[in-house]
């Protein structure tokens, strides 16, 4: 529920607000996790991250993607609210759907286990171990706000499109800010757009009743105006040398980056899509649900037994895509999948 200042705040004064408390999640999980990283044995790194450390970075950032989820259906109400609206949403986010997991689908202790692997490699290369650790533990901050600030963003999405009378987003971003975030800013989207971001991407959703698909909403961030406000050697830092000179000399910025994000995908659906592996053995809530339906239809017994779970389980931007525009479709997959409830 806003709070009273909450209610008397624009649209866009509500997203900074959501953004400025998604950072603060991000840098409260940041800290948890450089402490935890300290613990370390250096004279057995894995052995003590598998007994110690990996378990309880592992929770930090769970509960970092919990907390940070927590609040997307709240903020979607404010903004439609802002904007003189109503929300009807389909259902609640599920915040345990996007706690665990990571935003490529792998579970997040294959993931956060990886900056140990880099410090080890870095070590048998002969950097100094001082050095080596810090070069592990730069990569683990990057992976947990990242992993974070995915979840918020993914949980916001889920609930833009539980909400029909949110049409889509307004995507916003807070400078400084990269090549691939600048020339998506200002930019509307519809409400099964997927968010394009990249690792440490502080951009956010400004939920809209009222949209067109691609257009830059007026009165929104303008990148060429920040372009032109930044020295040459920022321009040439973000942009790169070539880049920025093209942009300097006439071409858009739209046309000199090119934004894409790969993702872990899998064969479904006589397709490759992005699923997850979270929630999917015996004990998850999807290998769980399937089971029931199963059992439901009769196509296994009621003890559940010859069950085996053959359906991925999708990720909110790979259901957008499949649903393909056809929104009681993505609720009604939304909800299979365990995002909404």
């Amino acid at each position: 529920m806003a709070t009273p200042t909450e209610s008397r705040m624009s649209a866009a004064e509500l997203a900074q607000t959501y953004y400025v408390a998604q950072a603060r999640q991000q840098r409260r999980t940041a800290d948890r996790v450089q402490a935890l990283w300290r613990e370390l044995d250096r004279r057995d790194l894995t052995g003590s991250w598998e007994s110690l450390v990996g378990p309880e970075v592992v929770r930090a950032v769970a509960l970092g993607q919990a907390a940070a989820a927590s609040g997307s259906d709240e903020y979607v109400a404010a903004v439609a609210a802002a904007d003189d609206g109503r929300v009807a949403p389909a259902g609640r986010v599920l915040v345990s759907g996007f706690s665990g997991r990571a935003a490529d689908g792998r579970p997040l202790d294959s993931l956060l286990y990886l900056p140990v692997i880099t410090t080890k490699e870095a070590i048998g290369a002969g950097l100094d171990e001082t050095e080596a650790m810090l070069r592990g533990l730069t990569q683990l901050l990057k992976m947990a706000a990242s992993e974070v600030a995915d979840a918020g963003r993914q949980a916001t999405g889920v609930s833009i499109t539980a909400s029909r009378t949110i049409n889509g987003y307004i995507r916003v971003v807070n400078p400084p800010a990269c090549a691939r975030c600048l020339i998506l800013a200002g930019k509307e989207f519809g409400w099964n757009a997927g968010f394009q971001r990249h690792p440490r991407c502080d951009c956010v959703h400004m939920p809209a009743r009222l949209i067109k698909r691609g257009r830059h909403h007026p009165g929104a961030f303008d990148s060429a105006a920040y372009f032109r406000s930044l020295s040459t050697a920022e321009q040439n830092r973000i942009f790169t040398i070539a880049g920025a000179q093209a942009i300097r000399d006439g071409a858009s910025i739209s046309s000199v980056v090119n934004a894409r994000r790969g993702m872990y995908t899998t064969t479904a659906y006589g397709r490759r899509v992005a699923a997850t592996r979270e929630g999917t053995t015996r004990r998850g809530a999807f290998y769980r649900s399937e089971r029931a339906q199963a059992i439901a239809r009769g196509r296994v017994p009621a003890s559940g037994r010859g069950f085996r779970l053959r359906t991925p389980r999708l990720l909110p931007e790979e259901i957008y895509e499949l649903s393909a525009g056809n929104r009681d479709e993505a609720i009604r997959m939304l909800r299979r999948f365990g995002y909404i409830g």
